[in-house]
């Protein structure tokens, strides 16, 4: 079992920057693809960056794609998340997940297996 904590969110106005981290337990997560998400009350869940095990791949929602960027250090057992030029519309509860790298689809939140609780970002317009 892998047990995910996300941290590192807060407030920020637009323009600013935070950084996300993901520590990881129980298990390593050199051999996981690792995924952010993220979620706002009464919208679906939605796909925000991947990284494939190795960290030779990474991916990203078209909304985010130039402006987020999603790496890894396998070392610490830790996965992060830089958010520059952040918008209002990404305030939300941003979640980490695990996932096998030979089933998980990027993108496909239901392909993971482990989820962090969640941590919240709120962008002031």
């Amino acid at each position: 079992q892998v047990q995910l904590v996300e941290s590192g969110g807060g407030f920020v106005q637009a323009g600013g920057s935070l950084r996300l981290s993901c520590a990881a337990s129980g298990r390593t997560i050199s051999r996981y693809a690792m995924g952010w998400f993220r979620q706002v009350p009464g919208k679906e869940r939605e796909f925000v960056a991947a990284i494939s095990w190795s960290g030779g791949g990474t991916y990203y929602a078209d909304s985010v794609k130039g402006r987020f960027t999603i790496s890894r250090d396998n070392a610490k057992n830790t996965v992060y998340l830089q958010m520059n030029s952040l918008k209002p519309e990404g305030t939300a509860v941003y979640y980490c997940a695990a996932g096998d790298p030979t089933i998980a689809r990027v993108g496909a939140g239901g392909d993971y297996d482990y989820w962090g609780q969640g941590t919240q970002v709120t962008v002031s317009s």
